[in-house]
C-alpha cells in the first residue's frame, strides 16, 4: 500500500523533477537534501524510484486484469458445456502455451515500440491460457456441488448460475493466483525495461534504474540498493497479499442486498411439449421402459417404469450402487456429464420431457418439479442468507415484488415447521442444524409451488427423531397441497412409514413394485425378502440375534450384469432358468415382480438370508 501510493501522488510530493540534475553531488549517500541518496547524473533517487512505480503497478494490473477477463470466461463455460467444450478450448489453450513468450513479446516490441501497457496486453492474453487450466478445475469441482444443481433447479440461467454462485466460490482461488501473477507482471516490465525496452531517458524506470546501478555495483554499491529493494519488497509483498487471502479461505458472505434483482420481470409463457396420451389417465407422472446409459458406456437404468397420481408417494429403494439417484435425476434433467436418457419416455401431465433442451427445462424446474438432495447444507448456498435463497425464486416464479416475496418466504418456513422464522431468515447455512438446514431446503423446493417434488434421501444425514419429525412434514405436505413425491430411500422403515407405492430396484432395474403395504407384507422377489430380512428391527418379544442378518456379495456394476436375473449371483435360491431371459409377472395389485421361481418362493421367512447360513435350493 505504501508503495502504491507514494507512486501514484509522486507528481504531488516529490522534492526534485525527475531530471533535475547537480552534477557536483554525483553518487551522493543519503542525506537530510537527498533521504536515498543521488545517481551517476546527480539526479535524486527518491523523485525518480516512486515516479517510476506508477508505470509497472499499474501495467501488471493490466495484464492481470486481461489474462483473467479471457482465462476464466473460457473456463466456465468449459465446465459447464460439457466434454466437448471442455476438449476443444483446453485444445486452443494448449497453442498459446506452447507459443514461446519472449519471442512474442519482442517482436510485438519492434513493431510498435516499446509501449509498455499494449505489450503487457499481449502478454496477459498469453497467459490466459495458464489461468484457465487452473480455473476449470476450480469450475468443475465448484459445479459439482449440491446448490449448483438446487440453483438449476430453481429455474437460474447459466449466466446467472455462474455469476451468483460458482464465481463466489471461485473467488478466493481467482485472488490468490491474481496477486501472484501481479508480482509475476512487475518482474516482467522491469525485465523488459532493463533489457532497454522501457521507457526511454530521461523518463525514469525501475529496470532503466536497476541496469544503471549494475553498471557502478563496484564503485556505488549503494545504487543498487533503492531500485532494487523496493522492486523485491513489492513482488514479496504480492505474495504475502496472496498467502493472506489463502488463509482467509471462504470469502465474507455477500450482501443479500446487493444482489437482489431491481426488478421483477414477467415469467415467461412455457414452451408446451408434444402430448401423449398416459396409459393411466389418472396419473400425473408416468415412467414407462426407461434407460439412462453412459456416453459410449453401460447402461446405469434399464427398464424402469412406474407410475405416480397426484397426493400419493411413490419410493425408489434397493442398495447403494442400484440406480435410485440415477432414476430421479432423469425425471429433471440433472443428470452427471456424459450420463443421459437413451430410451424410454418420461411422461409429466401428458408432456413428454425426455431429452428436452435445457431451456425448456427450466420452464419446468422449480415451477412444476422440485428436488431435495440428501445433503441439506451444501444444497444450500454458503455465501447467501436464507432469506436471498428463498426471495430469489419466489421472485422469479411468482412474480412478485421484495416485501411480497419476503412474507411468503416467511410463510414457507413457518409451513414447513420452523418457529423463529426472522432469526432463519437472517441466518447462513453454516448457522443452522442439519434438521433445521433441511426444512429450509424443503421450503426453498416450495417456492415455485410444484405438483411434483423429487426427495432424493432427505432424511440419511439425520438423527432419528428430526428424521422422524422430517417424514411427518414431508406427508403432511403431500396431504394438505395434493403435491406428488418420489422419494429415494434405502431405508424400508422410511418408505413404509410414508409411501403408498414402492419400486424396489437393484442393479439398475426394478425387480419388485406395486403398493407398499402388500410388496412389504408380502414380499414375492427373493432380493426384496433379503432386504427385509437385513432390516435390522427386531420384532416384539422376540430376542436380538446374535449376528444380524445381511446379504452375501455386492451389487454388480453396470457393465457387467448378468444375463436373466441380475440378482441369480446373490440369490441362494437361483436355478439354470433364473440366467435365460423372461418377463416380469404381475403383482401387488399394478405392481410386477421380476422372478421366475415366485410362486415356489412365496412364504419364505426374511431372516433366511443370514450370511452365515447355508440354504438349500
Amino acid at each position: 500500500m505504501l508503495v502504491l501510493v507514494l507512486s501514484f501522488t509522486a507528481p504531488l510530493w516529490r522534492p526534485f523533477a525527475v531530471d533535475q540534475q547537480d552534477l557536483a553531488n554525483r553518487f551522493a549517500l543519503p542525506s537530510a537534501a537527498h533521504w536515498l541518496g543521488t545517481d551517476k547524473l546527480g539526479r535524486d533517487i527518491l523523485s525518480r524510484l516512486f515516479t517510476a512505480g506508477a508505470e509497472p503497478l499499474l501495467a501488471s494490473v493490466v495484464m492481470v486484469v486481461v489474462a483473467f477477463a479471457v482465462g476464466v470466461p473460457l473456463a466456465l463455460v468449459a465446465a459447464e458445456r460439457g466434454r466437448l467444450a471442455e476438449r476443444s478450448l483446453s485444445r486452443s489453450t494448449e497453442v498459446l502455451l506452447a507459443l514461446p513468450a519472449t519471442i512474442i513479446l519482442l517482436a510485438v516490441i519492434g513493431v510498435i515500440g516499446p509501449q509498455t501497457y499494449l505489450v503487457m496486453v499481449v502478454l496477459g492474453v498469453l497467459l490466459s491460457a495458464a489461468v484457465y487450466r487452473i480455473m476449470l478445475g476450480v469450475a468443475q469441482s465448484v459445479r459439482q456441488r449440491l446448490y449448483i444443481d438446487a440453483a438449476r433447479v430453481n429455474g437460474l440461467g447459466s449466466l446467472r448460475v455462474n455469476v451468483v454462485h460458482v464465481l463466489p466460490a471461485m473467488a478466493t482461488v481467482i485472488a490468490i493466483q491474481a496477486a501472484q501473477l501481479f508480482g509475476i507482471g512487475l518482474l516482467i516490465v522491469s525485465g523488459l525495461a532493463f533489457l532497454g525496452f522501457g521507457p526511454a531517458e530521461p523518463q525514469p524506470s525501475w529496470g532503466l534504474m536497476i541496469n544503471d546501478a549494475s553498471q557502478h555495483v563496484y564503485d556505488d554499491p549503494w545504487l543498487m540498493v533503492p531500485s532494487g529493494l523496493v522492486l523485491a519488497l513489492t513482488v514479496v509483498a504480492a505474495n504475502a497479499l496472496a498467502d493472506s487471502i489463502a488463509a482467509l479461505g471462504t470469502p465474507k458472505p455477500a450482501n443479500p442486498r446487493r444482489h437482489s434483482p431491481s426488478r421483477v420481470s414477467p415469467v415467461s409463457p412455457a414452451i408446451v411439449p408434444p402430448r401423449v396420451t398416459p396409459k393411466d389417465p389418472a396419473a400425473v407422472l408416468e415412467v414407462c421402459d426407461l434407460t439412462v446409459s453412459v456416453d459410449g458406456g453401460p447402461a446405469l437404468v434399464s427398464g424402469v417404469s412406474f407410475t405416480l397420481r397426484p397426493g400419493t408417494v411413490i419410493g425408489l429403494v434397493g442398495e447403494s450402487g442400484c440406480g435410485k439417484t440415477m432414476t430421479a435425476r432423469s425425471l429433471i434433467g440433472l443428470l452427471p456429464e456424459g450420463v443421459a436418457v437413451t430410451s424410454g419416455s418420461i411422461l409429466w401431465q401428458g408432456r413428454s420431457i425426455s431429452g428436452l433442451p435445457e431451456r425448456e427445462l427450466n420452464r419446468i424446474r422449480g415451477r412444476e418439479i422440485a428436488m431435495i438432495s440428501q445433503e441439506p447444507m451444501v444444497a444450500l448456498d454458503p455465501l447467501f442468507s436464507v432469506e436471498y435463497q428463498l426471495t430469489g425464486p419466489i421472485r422469479r416464479f411468482r412474480s412478485v415484488g421484495r416485501r411480497a416475496a419476503r412474507r411468503i418466504a416467511a410463510e414457507l418456513l413457518e409451513q414447513v415447521g420452523i418457529v423463529d422464522v426472522e432469526r432463519v431468515l437472517h441466518s447462513y447455512a453454516h448457522q443452522l442444524s442439519g434438521g433445521m438446514a433441511q426444512r429450509v431446503a424443503i421450503a426453498l423446493a416450495l417456492t415455485g409451488q410444484p405438483k411434483l417434488l423429487i426427495a432424493d434421501e432427505p432424511t440419511t444425514a439425520l438423527d432419528v427423531t428430526v428424521q422422524s419429525e422430517i417424514l411427518s412434514l414431508l406427508r403432511r405436505l403431500v396431504s394438505e397441497t395434493d403435491l406428488g413425491m418420489v422419494l429415494v430411500s434405502h431405508d424400508l422403515g422410511v418408505v413404509a412409514d410414508i409411501c403408498d407405492d414402492m419400486a424396489v430396484m437393484y442393479a439398475g432395474e426394478v425387480v419388485e413394485s406395486g403398493a407398499t403395504s402388500e410388496a412389504l407384507a408380502h414380499p414375492e422377489h427373493p432380493y426384496t425378502i433379503a432386504l427385509l430380512g437385513a432390516n435390522p428391527h427386531v420384532p416384539e418379544g422376540q430376542p436380538v440375534p446374535a449376528r444380524l442378518a445381511s446379504i452375501p456379495g455386492t451389487v454388480p456394476s453396470p457393465g457387467s450384469w448378468p444375463r436373466g436375473c441380475r440378482f441369480a449371483n446373490r440369490c441362494p435360491f437361483a436355478q439354470a432358468q433364473c440366467r435365460e431371459g423372461f418377463e416380469a409377472v404381475p403383482a401387488h395389485g399394478d405392481g410386477v415382480v421380476r422372478c421366475v421361481r415366485v410362486r415356489e418362493l412365496a412364504g419364505i421367512e426374511p431372516l433366511t438370508f443370514i450370511e452365515s447360513s447355508e440354504v438349500p435350493v
